[in-house]
């Protein structure tokens, strides 16, 4: 399903919107804005390791499962993104942030355009020693859709949109 020429960036892009996944690439200074604009209240999320940027106020990032029930949009980090599948990696959390990814309708990965890479061998090299230090990870790929009992449906096991966004880092696609 790769789409070929262009920058990482420019192929993960084209497989999110294959998978009609939405992407918005935005700078530190401008995320929280990027942020409102793409979800709906109310909104859980999970603390984002990033340095240059933080959840703002409006997002409750410590849920309880009543705010977790309620919650129209769950706000992740990904660690990774690989450019033809367009797929994220979600990290495991000490504090099991996984239910905000999978419960709400909506889910919006939020990743560095340096942690972009083109493949499944390199986002399993770079992977693989957290992986073999015990640590866990998802690779999600789209929304969650099944076929089960006939048609279609979205949603059925995790969110029924999924958004991207990617903070502009000052650093190359991570291939």
């Amino acid at each position: 399903m790769s789409v070929e020429p262009g920058t990482t960036f420019e192929r993960f892009a084209a497989n999110l919107e294959a998978l009609e996944v939405s992407v918005t690439r935005a700078e530190p200074a401008t995320f929280d804005s990027a942020l409102r604009e793409v979800t709906t209240e109310p909104t859980i999320g999970t603390r984002l390791p990033f340095e240059s940027v933080s959840l703002p106020d409006w997002v409750d990032d410590e849920p309880t499962p009543a705010t977790l029930e309620a919650a129209t949009t769950g706000v992740t980090a990904a660690s990774l993104g690989v450019a033809d599948y367009g797929s994220v990696v979600l990290p495991g959390t000490p504090e099991g942030g996984e239910p905000v990814s999978l419960f709400q309708d909506l889910h919006v990965a939020v990743l560095r355009r340096s942690d972009l890479v083109g493949d499944m061998r390199t986002a399993i090299e770079r992977l693989g020693p957290q992986l073999r230090e015990g640590h866990s990870a998802i690779v999600a790929t789209g929304p969650s859709a099944t076929a089960d009992m006939g048609a279609l449906v979205k949603g059925a096991h995790g969110p029924k949109d999924v958004h991207v966004i990617v903070l502009e880092d000052g650093g190359e696609d991570g291939e």
